[in-house]
């Protein structure tokens, strides 16, 4: 079951399932965030504040067969929660990858982030934490629209997966979401449109890619 989801974090705090506890990932994240181990998180690995969960896939998932793509599924059938996965991308799992891309980004429409091992995962993790701090605490008297659109636009494991593009740095990033509005329209764009808004080199890019 997701029963991460009647858990309120605080920020600046991670849950963490049980099962990563002595992991490389969770004596990363110690001293760094405040991290506390609940057995109760069901399908989720970590759960952040604002509602983020995070599911983490290992090399180890992945070599084992596909009960790690049942879980992705049910947790997304199950939970209105926000659900970043993160995957060890290693050269024994690069084989996997794109079939999890596909299965994450295209058809359940999650935020898919590579990593090269559990140290990577961490500091990824950190700086999902650090933006939820930071989110919350910036001035709410100003524009509730523009807050609201900045928010969608800055959404940080969005921003991060378009910047794992090939030629795209965080400024593109930015303009590519704020023309196209989502990972899976951009996933849908035909490369005249990405000439349009980030010329013919980096479009050819992100096409391919």
């Amino acid at each position: 079951p997701v029963t991460a989801g009647s858990i309120v974090v605080p920020y600046g705090h991670v849950i963490g399932n049980e099962k990563w506890r002595g992991s490389e990932v969770t004596q990363r994240l110690q001293g760094k965030v405040r991290l506390i181990f609940e057995d109760g998180l069901g399908l989720v690995d970590f759960h952040l504040s604002n509602r983020t969960c995070i599911l983490l896939i290992s090399e180890a998932d992945l070599v084992a067969g596909d009960e790690f793509k049942r879980r992705l599924v049910r947790f997304r059938n199950a939970s209105s929660l926000r659900g970043i996965v993160i995957v060890e991308k290693t050269q024994i799992s690069d084989q996997y990858y794109l079939g999890i891309q596909k299965l994450v980004v295209l058809e359940l429409g999650m935020v898919l982030l590579p990593v090269a091992n559990q140290g990577e995962a961490s500091q990824l993790i950190i700086q999902l934490v650090s933006f939820c701090v930071r989110e919350q605490s910036k001035d709410r008297s100003a524009n509730p629209f523009l807050r609201k659109q900045h928010a969608l636009l800055a959404e940080p494991a969005v921003l991060q997966t378009v910047q794992q593009i090939p030629g795209v740095g965080k400024t593109k990033a930015l303009i590519l979401l704020q023309q196209f509005g989502s990972i899976h329209r951009l996933c849908n764009v035909s490369i005249n449109e990405l000439e349009e808004v980030v010329g013919q080199t980096v479009a050819q890019q992100i096409y391919t890619f």
